[in-house]
């Protein structure tokens, strides 16, 4: 399945790059920061399925859902599949993409795990739509339920004992602010993290093992001249 990412944050979209491209029959065709540049990569590139956010500097992602699926839709245009991925949660925008057609409504901030399981539902739907001959009911049923992942108990978000969100949270933004600052600067160290959020050094290493072991930074040993390698962190989102 043929892929574009559409999300103005780059860091957001190199995590949901690495997350496609690792699973089998999905490859990533391009990446747009803007609704206009989808509209045209839509064009130049031909996916079979959008990752798209609302939340774009120039348009709003439900607009975008309507020129790529609705009735003024050019005759450029390919038969795309939309999978919404935003932080706005407010049901008259759940509605509007309902509406416009998203294959699937998948809300920021989420586990990678998430994603992947609305990708290989997305994989079924098409398989279950592409066998020879007109599909019988069960197929339908199945392609129509394909892309929701199964009924489970909500995994439990709770934080570890002794950490607070609010202090996630200022060292969530320490690690973002260091990741759009790009080149050596985008990774950080406990110390670094510390002075930049004035906790002690041992708290923001808990912190950043926390969103390390969530899958929301990864982690960089850098090596000196001599003692123990250094861990760097690195924001990934989500």
């Amino acid at each position: 399945m043929r892929t574009l990412i559409v999300d103005d944050d780059f860091m957001v979209a190199r995590v949901h790059r690495a997350l496609v491209e690792r699973l089998p029959g999905f490859t990533v065709v391009g990446e747009a920061r803007t609704g206009a540049e989808a509209l045209e990569m839509v064009v130049s590139t031909r996916p079979d399925l959008v990752l798209l956010d609302v939340y774009l500097p120039d348009m709003n992602g439900i607009d975008v859902l309507r020129r790529l699926r609705g009735p003024d839709a050019g005759p450029d245009l390919p038969e795309v599949d939309v999978l919404v991925i935003t932080a706005a949660r407010d049901s008259a925008t759940v509605r509007q993409a309902l509406r416009g057609g998203a294959v699937q409504y998948l809300i920021k901030p989420f586990e990678p795990s998430e994603l992947v399981e609305r990708l290989r539902g997305y994989a079924r739907l098409r398989r279950d739509l592409e066998i020879d001959g007109p599909p019988d009911q069960d197929a339908v049923d199945r392609a129509f339920g394909a892309v929701r992942p199964p009924e489970r108990p909500a995994p439990a978000r709770s934080m570890p004992k002794g950490l607070t969100p609010q202090t996630a949270d200022l060292v969530r933004a320490a690690l973002t602010r260091a990741a759009s600052e790009g080149g050596e600067a985008a990774d950080m160290s406990a110390a670094e993290c510390a002075a930049e959020t004035g906790v002690s050094r041992v708290s923001a290493r808990r912190y950043l093992e926390y969103f390390a072991e969530q899958g929301r930074a990864e982690v960089r040993l850098r090596y000196g001249t001599a003692g123990r390698p250094e861990r760097r962190y690195r924001w990934l989102g989500g």
